[in-house]
């Protein structure tokens, strides 16, 4: 493997010197000055069945089959997540994909890459600090209750809780923040300050809200975002061009690239590939519902699945397994026409099992592959690539609920979504119901990614499903309002045995 510079990898994408900032030799900012070519491009979203401790390679996937596409002399570009260091330190590792599908440089953009997550924790912390100044400075805006939270980019479960001065808060981690949230949906910079503007930093006694452009410190919490706002390129292993710009969980947050990223893809690129986090019940439910109402809707849809995580999601019987299959099948064909399953294949995995889940697809009328690229790199996901390139228009476009409807009918309507029979809600949660009903906004679920319901327990394709929501918050700065089920947590832990220990190659 031989990496070109950054600027011979901008020139495939016809961006000059003067539309990249090279970060080193491998890197680069891309600034707004480009040229953008006359017909947009077409936009690809690969989703997953729900995840598994094994991981299903959705990254991978997403970089192979951009590879595939170069390879057959289709102008084509990944936009991809950048990773948090909580993940890559704690259990799950990076999010540069793996074997021959991978981008470079691999270990820096795991890491530090070009300062974006430290930018948006700084940002995040500073206003922090300048809210509780305010309040020590004799409160004049006559702040009672504060609803943001300060954030870290590293799993420390001890920061869920913590008391400060004057009250009890908590620490989000850094990619479920409202700043990367609002950063990731962005269309500018004068966007960004807009949205910055938008958030609602508390309430006083009256239970109005208060927001952030109160504090006179707009200009300032941009001036340390500036650079972060600027997407990233960086190429793959074939010297193929890649964006990564943003990285918001999908459990809590949206769980795709920045808005931005996708956009100038679309005006540079025939073919436009983004990922959305964890299974289609999360990252891709929510493209359709919060990122799609931003004009970039998915012209395909991908599925990727494995064998071994079909078989976990039915007590290692594949026949029941299947039904997680069906289920982000149906749940897709909602929203697209052009649906793909797309086996990631392993080499235990027997012919017989690939010819059981190939009949499956057809029997659903839904297109099924075999990808190779962790094994073949950018040969293996040609067959892949070839229906993507033959793929009639899309003729499905649709939303889960209008912006206009209550706030309890669109819980109730993206809920039937997850196979949901019934919604409680905790006293916590209907008192902000209330409180929030007026905001015309979208919902962003956020709940355990490992299964369609609210209790990672049940895996498969669960009917019937109860669901608890046990808190709302509001990110109108973000454009959202974040709605809680079950025991899910914005403050990660790490596990028993970290990649950060024991010498483990990931940290090499």
């Amino acid at each position: 493997m031989e990496l070109l510079n950054i600027k011979e990898i901008g020139k495939k994408i016809n961006l000059t010197d003067k539309d990249i900032e090279t970060y080193g030799e491998y890197k680069a900012k891309i600034n707004e000055n480009y040229e953008p070519k006359k017909e947009l491009g077409k936009l690809i979203l690969i989703t997953s069945t729900n995840p598994t401790p094994y991981g299903e390679g959705k990254t991978t996937l997403a970089i192979g089959l951009n590879d595939s596409l170069n390879k057959l002399n289709q102008k084509s570009i990944a936009i991809l997540r950048e990773p948090s260091l909580g993940p890559f330190f704690g259990s799950k590792g990076g999010a540069t994909g793996g074997g021959l599908s991978t981008v470079e440089p691999s270990i820096d953009i795991n890491l530090h890459f070009t300062g974006d997550f430290h930018a948006i924790t700084t940002a995040n912390n500073l206003i922090s600090s300048i809210i509780d100044n305010h309040i020590f400075q004799g409160n004049e805006l006559g702040i009672k209750e504060v609803c943001f939270k300060r954030c870290i980019d590293i799993n420390d479960r001890e920061l869920r809780n913590i008391k400060l001065s004057k009250r009890n808060d908590s620490f989000n981690i850094t990619p479920a923040s409202e700043i990367m949230s609002i950063l990731c949906l962005s269309e500018s910079k004068n966007d960004l300050k807009y949205k910055l503007e938008k958030i609602i930093i508390g309430f006083n006694s009256k239970k109005e809200e208060i927001y952030l452009k109160q504090l006179n410190c707009i200009e300032a919490i941009f001036l340390v975002l500036k650079d972060a706002i600027k997407p990233n390129l960086v190429q793959s292993r074939y010297n193929n061009p890649v964006i990564i710009h943003g990285g918001p969980f999908a459990n809590i947050s949206i769980g795709t690239n920045s808005l931005i990223s996708t956009k100038l893809g679309l005006e540079i690129s025939d073919y436009v590939i983004v990922e959305s986090g964890f299974g289609s019940d999360m990252g891709a439910l929510k493209y359709f519902d919060i990122v799609s109402r931003k004009k970039v809707y998915p012209e395909i849809v991908i599925i990727n699945t494995t064998i071994q995580s079909l078989k976990y999601n039915g007590n290692e019987d594949l026949m029941l397994g299947i039904e997680n299959l069906l289920y982000h099948i149906n749940n897709m064909k909602k929203f697209n026409s052009n649906i793909i399953v797309s086996l990631n294949k392993y080499e235990l995995d027997s012919k017989e099992e690939i010819e059981y889940i190939d009949k499956f697809c057809q029997n659903k009328n839904v297109d099924f592959v075999v990808s190779n690229m962790y094994s073949e790199g950018q040969s293996g996901c040609t067959v892949l690539a070839n229906k993507v390139i033959n793929m009639k228009e899309n003729t499905i476009h649709n939303e889960i609920y209008d912006l206009n409807d209550s706030l309890i009918n669109k819980i109730t309507k993206m809920c039937t979504y997850l196979n949901c029979e019934k919604v409680n809600y905790n006293k916590k949660a209907k008192n902000k119901i209330d409180l929030y009903n007026k905001y015309k906004l979208p919902i962003c679920i956020a709940k355990t990614p490992y299964s369609i319901s609210d209790n990672k327990k049940l895996l498969g394709n669960p009917k019937k499903i109860k669901m608890t929501i046990t808190d709302v918050e509001i990110n109108n700065g973000a454009g959202f309002i974040v709605v809680y089920m079950g025991n899910i947590m914005t403050m990660p832990g790490l596990g028993k045995n970290p990649k950060c220990i024991k010498n483990n190659s990931t940290c090499q």
